[in-house]
């Protein structure tokens, strides 16, 4: 029996293949079936409620050549239910709920949708330093208490210093918009590409200089607790936090402690060590000039139905349609 070349899989000819959508994908149901019925040779299943149980997940996955998910955690337990899977496509930038050490081991192809939220989390960024330097919270409580502006002082984004931790996509895009605002960019990174309006610097400059520093970096093992109690403590009075990277790349620890001493001024966290919901004991979640979002950068409209066209394009593409 020949076999048909799909991007680095093969099929068997005549045998369609199962393509499993193991969770919703956040977009219009009628919106996934048109893409779907676009794949010729497969058979195919959209499980429309989210689950993020490994027996549950394993089900959806079983025999499954092809797998596309979103942010639910991919372990071995669902892997294995899938002995002839050959691609992995993931609705997400990041990889760190897959197993990738399973799909390497194994030869499952993963890909993500790198770059479908580059504006909506460049965005996200500004619109949490905005509210921060405006006590934009503040404000509406006090506008529906009957109070005034006594006591809150407001800054402006003109003139003050972004420190930039990643020069990736996102990193650029939030350089672009800091130059628009006015401001001076630096830059951390481990590979320094030329970048005209950014000057790079060490960890421990970037720390010290920044008005506000902004986390683009992915969650690996060398940058756990990047920003820790010393680079923390390093950063100025008046100087704000804003992770909208991965909640373990910040020692939340370290941050709470300088946020209830005072030592910084504020922090904005779109994501935290763990995955909403979150344990109300949290302490970050009782620490002063916070603003916190249930990890929600990459969630606009736009965004999503972006990671879906892509996401199903990847099993187009491997299947060489």
């Amino acid at each position: 029996m020949s076999m048909l070349p799909i991007g680095e899989g093969t099929i068997k000819e005549g045998e369609d293949m199962r393509i499993a959508i193991i969770e919703p994908l956040g977009v219009d149901e009628g919106l996934v079936h048109e893409l779907m019925g676009k794949i010729e040779g497969c058979t195919y299943e959209y499980f429309t409620d989210r689950s993020v149980d490994q027996g549950v997940l394993a089900e959806r996955a079983k025999d499954a050549d092809v797998i596309v998910v979103a942010n639910a955690p991919v372990s071995k337990v669902v892997l294995e239910a899938a002995p002839n899977l050959k691609l992995l496509s993931v609705a997400f930038t990041g990889l760190d709920h897959i197993d990738l050490a399973y799909c390497e081991e194994h030869g499952i192809k993963v890909v993500n949708c790198g770059g479908y939220a580059t504006e909506a989390v460049a965005e996200e960024v500004f619109g949490l330093v905005l509210s921060l330097y405006r006590h934009l919270l503040e404000c509406d409580r006090r506008s529906r208490t009957s109070g005034d502006r006594s006591g809150l002082v407001f800054r402006e984004l003109r003139g003050k210093t972004l420190g930039l931790a990643g020069n990736g996509a996102i990193a650029l895009r939030v350089m672009e918009l800091a130059h628009a605002f006015g401001m001076t960019v630096l830059c951390h990174a481990r590979n320094e590409r030329p970048l005209e309006g950014v000057t790079y610097v060490t960890l421990d400059e970037l720390c010290a200089k920044s008005d506000i520093l902004s986390i683009h970096v992915p969650s690996v093992s060398a940058t756990f607790h990047m920003i820790g109690e010393a680079q923390i403590a390093q950063m100025k009075p008046g100087a704000i936090l804003i992770n909208t990277a991965r909640g373990p790349i910040v020692d939340t620890n370290a941050l709470v402690a300088a946020l209830e001493e005072g030592r910084i001024a504020g922090a904005g966290l779109d994501v935290l060590d763990t995955e909403p919901p979150f344990d109300e004991d949290l302490a970050i979640l009782h620490a002063p000039n916070t603003i916190l979002a249930p990890h929600i950068g990459f969630a606009t409209r736009e965004a999503i139905d972006e990671r879906a066209y892509m996401a199903i394009d990847h099993v187009r593409e491997f299947l060489g349609q």
